[in-house]
């Protein structure tokens, strides 16, 4: 099953007719006028995706800012979004597939096939010379039925363990990984044992996955070679969807710590290293 599909390859399903259902994801951390940006330009006949409303469930406390919905929640919005039992799903945003990547691997683990991210998102579309729309897509309701677990996760506590018995990655950015700033969460720093391993160096310039074989290299000095189990976390569990896509192309499977970093260190009884070394210097 395939990871990405290219805009090449999507104006042709469009084109010839066959059914695909595009979920327009924009959101970024600090900006929330994700859906203004989608109702000024979109992809033809794409359906706007509340990241904070419809891939997390914020009634939840305890589980960090963006708690992974429920089951029956997840399926109301995928039938919303006009999704039908067989339907091909390509998720894309405008800033390297970063938020898309939550729809993926949430669809993902209900069990939904297939399910793609665009490479490069709405920026390839538009450098294609390819056109978009303005306003809002309404969707036809669907009949899609949707289940749980077909993607490995790993809960608070087997984080706390995870790095004595394989690799623990943090998706975060540099500074945030070696607590030299936090924006969002209660304390600065990273899961101790955990490895440095920015989303952002898993994209080109123009904001496509890098190769296959780049994406193996960059693993590999993380230690990862495939014998080795691996789980990534990030601020709330979506970035680290992301970095779960890029080890999907490389050819390495990965466990999603979902409550991520916002769930860790609000916890008072947790360690919080900082540093740039995976053990750094170690704290409550």
């Amino acid at each position: 099953m395939g990871t990405l599909m290219d805009v090449a390859a999507l104006k042709e399903r469009m084109d010839s007719g066959k059914r695909t259902v595009l979920l327009d994801v924009r959101w970024v951390l600090g900006d929330p006028h994700g859906h203004d940006h989608y109702l000024a330009g979109h992809l033809p006949g794409a359906v706007f995706v509340d990241l904070h409303h419809e891939l997390a469930d914020p009634s939840v406390s305890g589980e960090g800012r963006h708690p992974l919905p429920a089951q029956a929640a997840l399926q109301r919005s995928a039938r919303a979004w006009g999704i039908n039992d067989g339907d091909t799903v390509v998720a894309y945003d405008d800033n390297g597939n970063t938020a898309a990547a939550r729809a993926w691997w949430l669809l993902r683990d209900a069990g939904l096939e297939p399910v793609f991210l665009l490479d490069g998102g709405l920026a390839a579309w538009r450098a294609a010379g390819h056109p978009v729309e303005s306003g809002e897509q309404a969707a036809t309701e669907g009949t899609v039925t949707l289940g749980h677990g077909r993607m490995p996760s790993i809960d608070m506590a087997r984080a706390a363990r995870w790095a004595g018995q394989g690799i623990l990655l943090d998706a975060r950015a540099g500074e945030r990984y070696r607590g030299e700033i936090e924006p969002i969460d209660p304390r600065a720093g990273h899961i101790p044992g955990a490895i440095s391993a920015p989303t952002g160096e898993n994209l080109a310039a123009d904001g496509r996955f890098l190769p296959a074989a780049q994406l193996r290299s960059r693993f590999a000095e993380a230690g990862i070679d495939g014998g080795t189990a691996v789980a990534v976390y990030c601020g709330s569990g979506v970035t680290a969807a992301h970095q779960i896509a890029a080890l999907e192309i490389a050819g390495f499977p990965a466990a999603l710590y979902p409550g991520s970093f916002s769930q860790w260190s609000s916890e008072e009884a947790n360690e919080v290293a900082v540093g740039a070394a995976p053990g750094g210097s170690v704290g409550a």
